[in-house]
């Protein structure tokens, strides 16, 4: 009796799948290129020329992220086509927000068998994730690896780089007392807070395959599921046009943990939470988990997904070109000496609280 022959694929990994779904993706590839990159996969790395791009003298800045368990609701509820979008946003905000123009863009999709059609849809999400940004996918990297996630599970992670010319970088050095705050609405809970959204899911028992009890019209998994906005194409004419003094994303930690990051020493940002309502989806999570302001306002972005920071003088321009961009805007505070940090401050009104409330962070 011949002893058994092992292959790759016995052992749980199909080379024959990996380069389907290399061959499937290519044209989702190809339609992200742009000036200084041609977009093309199967290489050993991707190429990027940055003088093709227009830059002259740039710096380069790197960001990586992932989406966190909002993957996981995508897996139980089948709704892998957008969170790929996800994937890109968290990146290229966090580029933007230094003033850099995201390039280009490479994936990591990580899962222990590769299902038909589920990559391929991730990957598709990712690749209009980049068109929204104008940045181009180069390139990527799909790991089979069997006995490392549960049937049907993967992971995402992004990895994005961009350019500013030298010297208009976005550092906080701008930011002075008397700047006004202007608040850029979000799309949703974004891709932070989602395992305390997935605790309150199992212990509420939603049914998140029903109409939402705040909107009849659609299901509560399409409001949770709903991807991440992407700011870069509204905020980078502003940015190059030299009047946003510094921009905050507001990703975990919420406003009162983000805000400060941008702020120099002596500078406090003060936020009025009566300056927007709340989206209804906010204030079902609040409601349904009885979570105080405070709590709200470092956990999730509570309807605020970017702040900017510009001169008194220029908020009525860039209120009108950000809304002509389809940006939401709200004047949502101000910046005045104190501390380095963040109060936001509202009524008993604000975020449902039953008194007038102040919660503070200090960077």
């Amino acid at each position: 009796m011949s002893e058994k022959s092992y292959t790759y694929e016995t052992a749980g990994v199909s080379i024959a799948a990996g380069n389907a779904l290399v061959k499937a993706i290519g044209p989702l590839v190809k339609a992200t290129a742009r000036p200084g990159a041609d977009a093309e996969i199967g290489g050993f790395g991707g190429f990027f020329d940055p003088k093709a791009a227009g830059y002259k003298d740039p710096l380069l800045v790197a960001a990586n992220d992932g989406v966190g368990t909002k993957v996981k609701l995508a897996i139980d509820h089948d709704r892998h086509d957008r969170i790929g979008e996800d994937l890109v946003a968290m990146c290229v905000n966090d580029l933007i927000v230094q003033g850099a123009e995201p390039l280009f863009f490479l994936d990591y999709f990580a899962t222990g068998k590769l299902e038909n059609g589920v990559a391929e849809r991730v990957v598709a999400g990712i690749a209009e994730g980049c068109k929204i940004a104008g940045c181009a996918l180069i390139g990527g990297e799909t790991a089979e690896m069997p006995g490392m996630y549960a049937a049907g599970d993967y992971d995402l992670a992004g990895f994005c780089v961009g350019a500013v010319e030298r010297g208009e970088q976005l550092t906080g050095d701008k930011v002075a007392a008397g700047d006004v705050l202007l608040g850029l609405a979000s799309s949703g809970v974004h891709s932070n807070g989602y395992s305390l959204v997935r605790r309150l899911a199992a212990d509420k028992g939603w049914k998140l395959d029903r109409p939402a009890l705040f909107d009849s019209d659609r299901l509560l998994i399409d409001h949770l599921i709903e991807p991440t906005r992407i700011y870069v194409k509204s905020l980078l004419p502003l940015i190059r046009g030299g009047k946003i003094h510094a921009l905050a994303h507001i990703t975990g930690g919420g406003l009162l943990e983000n805000v400060p990051r941008v702020l120099p020493e002596g500078l406090h940002a003060r936020i009025d939470a009566d300056a927007w309502v709340q989206p209804r989806l906010m204030a079902f999570l609040q409601a349904q988990g009885n979570i105080e302001p405070e709590e709200m306002a470092r956990t999730f972005n509570c309807g605020i997904g970017m702040v900017l920071s510009v001169a008194a003088d220029d908020v009525s321009g860039l209120i009108a070109e950000l809304q002509a961009a389809g940006e939401e805007v709200h004047v949502i505070g101000a910046i005045e000496p104190g501390p380095r940090g963040c109060t936001v401050q509202g009524s008993a009104e604000a975020w449902s609280a039953r008194s007038p409330w102040e919660a503070v962070h200090l960077a």
